[in-house]
């Protein structure tokens, strides 16, 4: 994986709310386009909202929130968390990857792979003996990029609708 050389990795503060709520937007666009029924729409205040919701996380000792910049400018960010057992999941404590985004306008440049590279070095040091994340089925390049970092599938979501 080449990293991006002029791409710098920083923990988020509260200023990034407007770039994490653009980028949160996107995501939510980007899920509710491969599938309506499955994924929240996006709405006015998906951006706002989004944002708040990311900055609402920074001070809480569990979770991760970097960004990777250009000259100031946020090019992407991920979202991670250190949870514990969880009975539901059948699984143990592990580091869990929530949001993983880049600007459209700058895939392909090796932005997410170091983004991704740093939030697993984030979960590790943290004490992460294993990372787990989703990603939507339709999004092949991004499980191509989980792919080249070692993630192997071991779940599948589906989904019914009411009524059938």
């Amino acid at each position: 994986m080449s990293e991006a050389p002029s791409i710098v990795v920083r923990s988020a503060t509260p200023e990034d709310a407007p770039a994490l709520g653009r980028l949160g937007a996107l995501l939510v666009s980007l899920h509710h386009g491969f599938d309506p029924d499955r994924f929240i729409a996006p709405s006015p205040r998906t951006e706002q909202g989004y944002g708040r919701f990311l900055v609402s996380q920074l001070g809480r000792k569990e979770v991760i929130v970097l960004v990777a910049e250009e000259r100031g400018a946020v090019l992407g960010y991920t979202y991670a968390g250190l949870e514990g057992n969880d009975w539901m999941a059948l699984r143990g404590p592990a580091g869990v990857i929530y949001d993983i985004v880049v600007d459209p306008e700058r895939r392909q440049e090796g932005i997410g792979g170091t983004l991704l590279g740093a939030t697993l070095k984030a979960l590790a040091e943290g004490g992460a003996p294993r990372v787990l994340l989703s990603t939507a089925k339709q999004n092949e390049a991004a499980q191509r990029l989980f792919a080249t970092t070692g993630f192997r599938p071991t779940m599948i979501e589906m989904t019914r609708e009411w009524p059938h």
